[in-house]
């Protein structure tokens, strides 16, 4: 399979996170293989911000496909009701009236801010465009949410902006940075809106975070290989946690 069929292939939503897509690491990967690679390559059921970080993304870069969501207008989750729907339209999970709402008050908000409007919609970008590439040995793949003609823009939502810079390590967006670095050639700029205040942020990050990115993969990489690389030198049923307490 020729470069540009693997890209045509990942640009479809079921194939990039489905066992076609699968075969390539990813920086959703980083976070498993660093803290529980158990759970590596295990599927993890939709919940709430998962359906909401896809909603809140679709409504600003992928309107077509936005227009297909599906909430219940209940007050909670425990209802009779909502129980029904998913089961009548076969879901694992689905988004109440009011946090769809919520998300389409964050996407206002963000789409209000002219510099933010300027930038997500400025003539010639190009949206979740997908790339693959080999990086410390290892093929990786990774689909940026918007390719300007010399940066890559991320769109994030988050619980305080305040305390973005410190969370951004913590969710592994240092690493995702590095990746997307090495996959896009060009750097990843963070557009985030807090989802309490509705403040705006925009976050550029230093050689320094992207260096403590590519420290991650790296370990990643390490931990991979011990456990699934061609000749893994353990069995993933020994792994256990071993720290110092000081």
């Amino acid at each position: 399979m020729t470069q540009q069929e693997i890209l045509q292939r990942l640009t479809n939503d079921a194939d990039y996170y489905g066992k076609f897509g699968k075969q390539y690491l990813s920086n959703s990967d980083i976070g498993t293989l660093l803290r529980n690679p158990s759970q590596y390559g295990v599927s993890r059921d939709d919940n709430k911000a998962f359906a909401e970080g896809r909603y809140f993304h679709q409504l600003l870069i992928e309107p077509d496909k936005a227009k297909d969501i599906m909430f219940v207008d209940v007050s909670t989750r425990t209802t009779k009701e909502y129980k029904s729907f998913i089961e009548a339209n076969n879901l694992q999970f689905c988004l109440l009236k009011k946090e769809k709402e919520e998300v389409e008050a964050l996407v206002l908000k963000m789409r209000g801010n002219i510099a933010f409007f300027d930038e997500i919609y400025r003539d010639g970008n190009q949206y979740e465009v997908p790339a693959v590439k080999e990086i410390k040995g290892k093929m990786w793949k990774g689909k940026t949410d918007i390719m300007t003609h010399d940066i890559l823009i991320d769109l994030k939502t988050t619980s305080d902006i305040h305390k973005f810079k410190y969370s951004a390590k913590a969710y592994n967006y240092d690493s995702q940075a590095y990746i997307y670095q090495q996959l896009f050639d060009r750097p990843l700029v963070f557009y985030v809106v807090d989802k309490v205040s509705g403040q705006l942020g925009i976050f550029t990050p230093t050689e320094n975070f992207i260096k403590g990115g590519e420290l991650k993969v790296e370990k990643a990489v390490e931990i991979y290989d011990r456990y699934f690389g061609e000749n893994p030198s353990d069995d993933i049923d020994n792994y256990f946690i071993n720290e110092i307490l000081d």
